[in-house]
């Protein structure tokens, strides 16, 4: 295995320093300086060209060129499916603000945008997604169903004010009572989520547990128009609404969503995501929760620490809560426009040790093995190649070499922030230091392996 040096990304919406940010911790447990005046937003563990990770003893060496002088490393069949460098990003998560709401393109759309703005838009592939609480975790994700949407341009006026007469009369007169959910759009402990392991469903599920199966215009029509109304009247209207909750809020308590909409006015004022959070759903996820988007999905995380996972890329089109270059009729041309919330994961596997986060694309699955002191278990061989993280604790790793590199190590005393990248055919196997450990493994996920064995 390769012990790595990964790359920290200082956003704006990220925490600071080590008093409150798990990227921080990781990267001072890693025997890296911190410094705590900056905001620790992302630890990115992969090839991408925005954030190489490169080898411990070998600084000026990234991963991505020993992959090159190591191919076999990947295995045959990811290296000729996928080509060089690794078909996922590892990450982990640290956020205090809301990042933009935000999509990203599938292939064919990454692809056109690459080749007319590479500057902006850095490689030509999709990125499905999955993001795995570590914290009490929010987000908005999907559109909300038909009946919610229609509440909320009932109560918020200046929705209405922005989208116009036809289209909020449109949105109010379709309220098909069995499209709304249970607890307002929040997280699945309220209300009923789907529970289920992604590799079951359909490997180009949008990651949505309920939709009608089809565009809705109106829907399409009412947030393309909110998102690119003239700026000066969203900003007017949305301070309007943020006095009118001022006043509200005296007489009685906001709902969970005005509450929302007044943190983001607060920290994106007169920015057109706060109207816009209304149009997604609210969830909030326990630590060991997961949800998983596929391109052309609305989302915004808005609060807590993660692991997230996705294909190798950055690509982004943003259209609100961001001071980022926004490309606004791009997301709303792409977006998907199917209603209701995500599927939740809980993890499945072995109970004891190993919980398995499975989302249905074939670049990545992510596991999670807790130890305690003292116990071992081993972690079977890959055919493809794996990234490990140490988030917790410490422990003993000796690994079964497969590919021949003097960088190679095979036992190795592991603690928190460390990373490694296995090779494919590389067996593991793990003792737990005098507090545990919990370790998180990303490998090419099954989906691609059943489909492999197809061909």
């Amino acid at each position: 295995m390769l012990r790595l040096k990964c790359p920290t990304q200082n956003y704006a919406w990220g925490r600071l320093g080590r008093s409150s940010s798990e990227v921080a911790k990781l990267v001072e447990g890693a025997g890296f300086e911190v410094d705590d005046s900056k905001p620790y937003a992302e630890l990115w563990m992969g090839t991408h060209p925005s954030g190489h990770a490169a080898l411990a003893s070998k600084e000026h060496l990234t991963l991505a060129a020993w992959l090159e002088d190591h191919p076999e490393a990947l295995g045959q069949a990811v290296l000729q499916h996928f080509g060089a460098g690794l078909p996922f990003l590892l990450k982990v998560l640290s956020c205090e603000k809301a990042l933009s709401i935000q999509s990203h393109p599938d292939k064919k759309l990454a692809q056109k945008l690459h080749a007319e703005r590479p500057e902006v838009y850095k490689d030509d592939n999709h990125k499905p997604e999955m993001v795995v609480a570590l914290s009490p975790f929010k987000a908005l994700c999907g559109f909300v169903p038909q009946a919610e949407l229609a509440e909320a341009f009932q109560s918020i006026p200046e929705l209405g004010a922005c989208v116009g007469r036809d289209l909020h009369a449109a949105i109010t007169s379709s309220t098909p009572s069995s499209s709304k959910s249970e607890g307002n759009g929040h997280g699945p402990q309220q209300n009923g989520h789907a529970h289920a392991n992604g590799a079951h469903l359909n490997a180009h599920s949008n990651g949505h547990a309920s939709s009608s199966g089809r565009s809705s215009e109106t829907l399409k029509a009412a947030f393309t128009a909110l998102m690119t109304c003239e700026d000066r009247k969203v900003g007017v209207q949305v301070e309007a609404m943020a006095e009118r909750l001022r006043q509200d809020s005296k007489k009685r308590a906001l709902t969970v969503r005005e509450a929302l909409a007044m943190r983001l006015q607060f920290q994106y004022p007169g920015d057109v995501g706060v109207l816009a959070s209304f149009f997604l759903n609210l969830i909030d996820l326990l630590p060991g929760q997961a949800m998983y988007l596929a391109a052309n999905v609305p989302h915004a995380y808005l609060s807590g620490e993660a692991v997230e996972c996705m294909a190798t890329s950055d690509n982004v089109v943003r259209a609100g809560l961001t001071p980022k270059l926004r490309d606004t009729q791009v997301l709303c041309d792409s977006l998907t426009y199917e209603q209701g919330p995500p599927i939740i994961l809980e993890g499945e596997g072995d109970a004891e040790h190993t919980a398995i986060y499975r989302p249905p694309f074939e670049e990545f699955e992510v596991a999670l093995t807790t130890l305690t002191a003292g116990h071992s278990c081993s972690v079977p061989a890959s055919q493809g190649p794996q990234m490990c993280l140490v988030q917790h604790g410490a422990l003993q790793m000796v690994a079964e070499p497969t590919v021949m590199d003097s960088h190679l190590e095979t036992s190795v005393a592991a603690s928190k922030g460390d990373v490694f990248f296995l090779p494919a055919g590389c067996r593991l196997q793990l003792t737990g230091g005098e507090d545990g450990a919990r370790l998180w493994i990303a490998s090419v996920c099954q989906v691609f392996w059943d489909w492999h064995k197809l061909i």
